[in-house]
């Protein structure tokens, strides 16, 4: 689905970003390349092509490359002259027909009227990452051959020892200290009535291109969900049994770093807002109890 500017109001929603568009004079993207027929090929450089009205020259465009609305790659912020040229994917990126670009405007004039665009879905073509992934196939139904054999060769001299009693445990040490190599740093506890929670996150501050994802427990809940004023909501659904923890990881440090978002949590009857900060090295967090 792409934006057609004489389509006017136009309600877009991506990434939790929503745009109305009504008369008078708005900011606006429309990306001419790549389109619907594009195909790019990893590892040759690339290009985009782009206009934009009531955006000044001195202003910049930041695209990224999506999939499944995922960003699996920023792309760059280059200045508002309709073309960017010599642009290196990444050597990871698969092959696939499900990519999209999604543009936009940077440090808008009005925080409420971002202008963005997104193409319709094109291709890419990796053969070296097509190669390695056909090559890591064949290595783990190798192993997964070897593991079952040995499986089965066990089974035959294994004794099988009976538990009386069969037993839960439930561990309450939830306070992760690093993750990924980064260190998590916990900021506040809070207690709510109900498991089911609905948590609201956004951009504090300027919208500078931050993209986060937000864990629980060690899970992500939110992926690499870029930043905006409007709200994005999600539901979780908290251990009764353990504190749980809630933190923000950040996938890079926009043009203010650190990234800082704004979260609203919230049972139903009992609200709390907070602010997290994170940064490439460390990760805020919180703890998150249901009151017995």
């Amino acid at each position: 689905m792409f934006l057609r500017r004489h389509l006017i109001p136009v309600l877009f929603s991506f990434f939790g970003l929503t745009l109305c568009y009504s008369q008078g004079k708005k900011s606006a993207i429309t990306i001419a390349y790549p389109e619907q027929t594009t195909q790019w090929a990893i590892p040759e450089s690339v290009h985009l092509e782009w206009n934009t009205d009531n955006i000044g020259p001195e202003k910049s465009i930041r695209f990224f490359l999506v999939r499944n609305e995922m960003v699996v790659q920023e792309l760059g912020s280059f200045e508002n002259n309709g073309k960017a040229e010599n642009i290196e994917l990444a050597k990871n990126i698969g092959s696939g027909n499900q990519y999209q670009v999604v543009g936009i405007e940077l440090f808008p004039d009005n925080k409420y009227q971002v202008a963005k665009f997104i193409t319709p879905f094109f291709s890419i073509v990796n053969k070296a990452s097509d190669e390695r992934k056909k090559e890591r196939l064949l290595a783990s139904t190798s192993t997964s051959s070897k593991k079952d054999k040995r499986n089965k060769s066990r089974k035959k001299i294994k004794e099988v020892k009976k538990i009386g009693k069969s037993q839960t445990i439930v561990s309450n040490n939830t306070d992760i200290k690093e993750f990924e190599g980064r260190k998590i740093s916990y900021t506040k506890e809070l207690e709510f009535d109900s498991e089911d929670i609905l948590v609201k996150i956004w951009d504090h501050g300027r919208q500078d291109g931050d993209i986060v994802s937000i864990y629980l427990n060690g899970s992500a809940v939110v992926s690499k969900y870029y930043l905006t004023y409007w709200k994005k909501e999600f539901q979780i659904k908290l251990n009764p049994n353990k504190s749980n923890d809630l933190f923000l990881y950040a996938h890079n440090l926009g043009d203010s770093p650190p990234n800082t978002v704004s979260v609203e949590i919230t049972d139903g009857s009992k609200s709390e807002n907070i602010i997290l900060n994170s940064d490439l090295e460390s990760c805020e967090a919180v703890m998150i109890s249901v009151k017995r």
